[in-house]
């Protein structure tokens, strides 16, 4: 059986609402009911999000009184955009293969 931890960010990100979360945390950090309120699902719904975005390295949490209070990770964000800036630039290779090509054959 495969857990949240073993998918990456881009698999848990699959999810609409989980994205949606996550857009919402960019902003700011919040607690469940602040992002509840926000969000077309309910309070539970957005707690069991919230766990599977954070097995997966994507938010943190912390304790402020009675509340836990959710943020985006720096670390997992920061992973997931070295991956994606590792994606164009093998698709900007690719291009520039194909257009150094096209010239000496056009040669």
């Amino acid at each position: 059986m495969t857990t949240y931890q073993d998918r990456d960010g881009w698999e848990v990100l699959g999810d609409p609402s989980r994205r949606l979360i996550v857009a919402s945390l960019a902003e700011r950090q919040q607690a469940v009911g602040e992002l509840a309120q926000a969000l077309p699902i309910s309070r539970p719904a957005v707690s069991q999000h919230l766990k599977v975005l954070k097995d997966a390295g994507l938010v943190t949490d912390r304790a402020v009184g009675t509340r836990r209070v959710y943020r985006l990770n720096p670390a997992g964000v920061a992973a997931l955009r070295d991956q994606l800036e590792t994606f164009w630039n093998r698709a900007l290779g690719g291009y520039q293969d194909v257009v150094e090509q096209d010239t000496e054959e056009n040669s």
